[in-house]
């Protein structure tokens, strides 16, 4: 059985619409384990990360880059660097944010960098931009790197984020846990 965790930071709740959409998508393929850890419970669920094959992380972008909360849950992970405990795991990241750029961007880069820091393999979206699945439209925002997704600033719910970028973030889950299926073997 594939196992893939979605460690992720939100702060009102917007993200973890995301997140939860991303485990969806990875939940979809058959074989696979989903487990959804709030950095807030990242310390406790440690031995869950660890067990991983694949690890997406998730975080708001509050001014150009991950959350504080998030930040932080990462500087925490500097044991598990040291050893390499993470070397070759799958790795993949989303944002989300209330503008349509509100450099995004650069939040899937400084995840892609832990990733990289920790020797992981980053999967990428691998949507092309406005790749339709019925009548939604994934990758809307253009995004390679990972899935990006806009919010309204209002309550999050079943369309904010958008069905669209909830889309993407589940089509984001279901490469990656494809590909942790194949590492498998």
């Amino acid at each position: 059985m594939a196992k893939v965790a979605i460690v992720y930071h939100s702060g009102f709740g917007h993200t973890k619409v995301l997140a939860e959409a991303v485990a969806k998508g990875a939940a979809s393929v058959a074989g696979t384990q989903v487990d959804l850890v709030p950095v807030e419970d990242a310390a406790a669920k440690a031995a869950t990360l660890d067990a991983a094959d694949a690890i997406i992380f998730g975080s708001p972008t509050y001014m150009g880059n991950v959350s504080g909360p998030f930040k932080t849950w990462a500087d925490t992970t500097a044991k598990t660097w040291f050893g390499q405990g993470w070397k070759d795991k799958l790795a993949a990241g989303f944002t989300n944010s209330s503008g349509p750029s509100g450099d995004k961007f650069n939040t899937l880069v400084t995840m892609w960098t832990l990733a990289m820091q920790h020797s992981m393999i980053w999967v990428s979206q691998g949507l092309m931009v406005g790749s339709k699945e019925g009548d939604l439209t994934l990758n809307r925002l253009s995004a390679y790197g990972g899935t990006m997704a806009t919010s309204e600033n209002a309550a999050p719910g079943e369309n904010n984020p958008s069905k669209d970028d909830q889309a993407s973030g589940a089509a984001l889950g279901r490469r990656v846990a494809e590909f942790a299926k194949k590492l498998k073997g």
